[in-house]
């Protein structure tokens, strides 16, 4: 059976992710660091669709903990493969460069970048041998044109994104793409202090995305239909 591990599975984007993968077929594996009543939530959605649901705990930042964890189900699952990875784990810290703390910096940059590395590292030796995969980066308009407050996360999204450019080069010939997809302002916890009526103006759509819409865009990088697409950053963000 074919699974899409997602990381930060348990809410908002990657919740609906999980959903919608489900709906086309895949087993789902839902990560998560804390909230385990969420990730019940989510698991109970996705078996609703009719798709089998497992869980996985682990800090995608500890590198010990996740590549355990990871090559603990593969190995409890001989005749399954993990075929879809979406990387979409993350936080946000603002602050302005020069009242930022270290711990502000250090945490954001570990769980985007060190996460990508971590669980992508973990995963990928089964795409090579199985000679099909989907990589999925989750990354955001702020990694591509910057923004003030956001020196942290906009460094992290750009680094997985240059990321996103070199592995697909490497991995290209195994039948495996790999892709980023960079929202906008999209209706989630993390856009929860942000004022939708002061930003929509500025949006050309005249509004803020869904989780929804962002999850449809990833189930088509994940499908066989998207295999001439890798390296490639999409933008969803409404044509802000």
């Amino acid at each position: 059976m074919k699974y899409a591990l997602v990381t930060g599975g348990s809410r908002g984007i990657g919740r609906a992710v999980c959903c919608k993968l489900a709906a086309h077929g895949y087993g789902i594996l839902i990560n998560y660091t804390k909230n385990q009543e969420a990730a019940e939530e989510t698991r109970k959605l996705v078996e609703e669709t009719g798709a089998v649901a497992g869980l996985l705990c682990f800090d995608v930042a500890n590198r010990e903990t996740c590549q355990a964890s990871i090559t603990n189900w593969i190995e409890e699952h001989p005749n399954d493969q993990i075929a879809v990875l979406v990387n979409n784990a993350g936080v946000r810290m603002d602050n302005l460069m020069m009242w930022m703390k270290d711990s502000e910096w250090d945490e954001v940059l570990n769980i985007s970048v060190g996460g990508f590395y971590n669980v992508t590292k973990a995963v990928l030796p089964g795409m090579i041998s199985a000679k099909w995969g989907r990589i999925i980066n989750m990354v955001s308009l702020s990694g591509i044109k910057g923004l003030p407050g956001q020196t942290n996360y906009s460094a992290a999204k750009a680094a997985v994104i240059g990321a996103t450019k070199a592995l697909a080069q490497e991995v290209g010939r195994r039948g495996i793409t790999v892709n980023a997809v960079a929202p906008g302002f999209i209706k989630t916890d993390m856009t929860e202090g942000i004022d939708e009526k002061e930003f929509k103006s500025i949006i050309p759509v005249k509004r803020f995305g869904t989780p929804e819409e962002v999850a449809a865009l990833v189930n088509f990088l994940a499908s066989a239909e998207s295999s001439y697409i890798t390296g490639e950053v999409v933008t969803i963000s409404g044509g802000l």
